[in-house]
């Protein structure tokens, strides 16, 4: 028997009519360098159509790759909207990659335009003459006029101004029907590993993993939130909040390249945000600004979504116990559009043992499926104790990557599944505790160590603000870990003090004899730890140990 439902198709253009028609009294706000600018969701929908005109006029009348080169701003949005409801693939860059990793994945995903943000000119000038499919380069943003387009077009494809462009183009245009699973956008990982691989999110992925985070488990968005998306739209399409809140009607707070403490606190207290998402190292240094500054309140914040990397719990409660603000921690992978799961303690559950349901990644959102599996592939028991490597699959959960070069892409994917690479445990009612990354555990005299486990605990001590752990070889043991440290301005702290702190939960056997400390931790360019970064240091000398 079928049923009498209408069979509509589930595509990025449904998400763009929605809220361009039902919503178009809710705004983009973008951060500027003395204030902000803003566009209702009525005006972002003509420049839609415009720039759709635009981009056929430039011959993208398939599924060619539209690249942008931009922060989080409504010109980002625009492109988010347009490219993939005109049938062609949105290829977000990310900005603070290599020079040889940019040029590697745009020749691979073979772009044919880039949306450049004036202020990125430079950056991308530089590199463009490598960029061998590249034909357009659209230069966005208030400056646009002003920047050195003399440089891109050295380079040899044509140079256009962004909002001159849209302005010789009509707003209306013959959207077409697009399949639900044809290529809306695509992202690459980082290449911890070989070169970055192409992960292709369908509409039909981007729709679902959407009405996911606005789930009361996740994001739980409605048009009376203004959704402040940090995690960088280059960045596993910004961890969906822009699709999630556009499908919402929410407002979107975008804060452009002012990403620092300083200024974000002010664009918070100014555009009043409900919403927000970023790694934790952000919200650290927003933590210490908030710190230092005690008439400063961010109380439009009703929930903060933060992942990338372990939430520590101490973080969690000094931005709560202190400044009001709920962390709620999410785990998701490139490959998984990103979001999978979200933290909130059971029914019932108040007090430390909520801490410690926070401190885990949570329960898997409806429509992804989990198991943890140890070395020999054999599926382990959810019992909170087993531990192995955890395993995924569902609707917005990546089955492949894009034309893979390399032997090591295939290894990812077995029976159905992607292998995560995130080591741990499930417990009875479902939760995550994810100890590592399977190539951060240290093993120690065939014990295994977590090194996130040591970080946690270190960024409880109050007179540190960041620290990293990694194994360093060691002649009698394999492996032994160091670990990097960031003390608070103004403290001292010793190596002996820390170990103390530290052997209230580590058995002695896994206290660090390595300590460095560091004026910062290296980052990688979405904010997480840099720890490749961290062993080169090690291994040239630098950390001492």
């Amino acid at each position: 028997m079928r049923s009498t439902m209408q069979d509509d198709q589930l595509t990025i253009g449904a998400i763009r009519r929605h809220v361009t028609t039902v919503h178009p009294d809710s705004e983009v706000v973008t951060a500027t360098p003395d204030g902000t600018r803003r566009r209702s969701y009525a005006e972002v929908g003509e420049r839609v159509g415009r720039l759709a005109n635009a981009l056929r006029g430039l011959g993208i009348d398939a599924d060619q790759r539209v690249a942008t080169f931009a922060w989080n701003n409504a010109e980002h949005l625009e492109a988010y909207l347009a490219v993939p409801s005109m049938g062609a693939v949105l290829h977000t860059l990310n900005i603070r990659l290599f020079p040889e990793q940019l040029v590697y994945i745009a020749n691979h995903a073979e772009d044919e335009v880039i949306v450049v943000d004036a202020s990125l000119v430079d950056a991308l000038a530089a590199h463009l003459g490598e960029m061998t499919t590249v034909r357009h380069v659209l230069v966005a943003g208030p400056d646009a006029a002003s920047a050195d387009l003399d440089a891109l077009r050295s380079a040899g494809p044509e140079v256009h101004v962004y909002d001159d462009l849209l302005a010789a183009h009509e707003p209306d245009f013959a959207w077409p029907d697009i399949d639900e699973r044809d290529a809306a956008a695509m992202c690459y990982t980082s290449g911890t590993t070989g070169n970055p691989k192409g992960v292709v999110y369908s509409h039909r992925s981007a729709w679902l993993h959407s009405m996911a985070v606005n789930t009361g488990n996740a994001a739980g968005l409605s048009l009376h939130d203004r959704v402040l998306p940090i995690v960088p739209m280059f960045h596993a399409n910004s961890w969906g909040l822009p699709y999630s809140a556009l499908m919402s009607g929410a407002s979107l707070c975008m804060p452009d390249r002012w990403l620092q403490a300083e200024p974000l606190v002010r664009f918070i207290t100014e555009t009043r945000p409900t919403v927000s998402g970023a790694v934790p190292t952000v919200w650290n240094d927003v933590l210490g600004h908030l710190d230092a500054h005690d008439d400063v309140r961010l109380d439009s914040l009703r929930l903060i979504l933060c992942g990338g990397s372990a939430v520590p719990v101490s973080l969690q409660r000094a931005l709560q116990e202190r400044h009001g603000l709920e962390i709620r921690q999410a785990w998701g992978m490139t490959e998984t559009s990103p979001v999978a799961s979200a933290g909130i303690p059971p029914v019932g559950v108040d007090g430390e043992d909520a801490w410690r349901y926070r401190g885990t990644q949570g329960r898997l959102l409806c429509g992804v499926e989990g198991r943890i599996v140890d070395d020999a592939g054999a599926v382990m028991p959810h019992d909170g104790a087993a531990v192995g490597e955890l395993e995924v699959r569902g609707p917005w959960v990546t089955g492949a990557y894009y034309k893979p070069d390399d032997d090591s892409a295939e290894e990812k994917f077995h029976d159905g599944w992607l292998r995560t690479g995130d080591v741990g445990s499930i417990d009875e009612l479902g939760y995550i505790l994810l100890s590592d990354r399977a190539k951060d555990v240290i093993k120690s005299g065939g014990e295994w160590i977590s090194s996130v486990d040591l970080e946690n605990k270190l960024m409880a001590h109050d007179d540190v603000v960041e620290a990293a752990v990694i194994g360093v070889p060691d002649e009698r043991w394999d492996e032994r870990p160091l670990a990097t440290v960031v003390v608070r301005e103004g403290a001292t702290v010793t190596v002996e003090q820390l170990r103390e702190f530290l052997s209230s939960d580590f058995a002695k056997w896994q206290l660090p004899e390595r300590f460095a400390f560091v004026e910062a931790v290296p980052r990688t360019s979405v904010g997480k730890f840099d720890k490749k970064v961290i062993r080169q240091q090690y291994a040239d000398g630098e950390l001492g140990g």
